[in-house]
């Protein structure tokens, strides 16, 4: 492994965009999924009061 490393240095680098990336995409994803729950959450609670009245 160390050998494909001193043949290649920079495939250090693009491993670690690589994973930076993936860190990136996972962080907007999990947000963003976070946001729609809650939104859903105050939709039921809006439809549920409008039922009650």
């Amino acid at each position: 492994m160390s050998d494909l490393f001193d043949e290649y240095p920079m495939l250090i680098f693009a491993l670690e965009s690589l994973l930076a990336l993936f860190l990136l995409v996972f962080i907007v994803v999990w947000t963003s999924s976070g946001k729609k729950k809650a939104a859903r959450a105050n939709d039921n609670q809006q439809s549920k009061q409008q039922k009650t009245r």
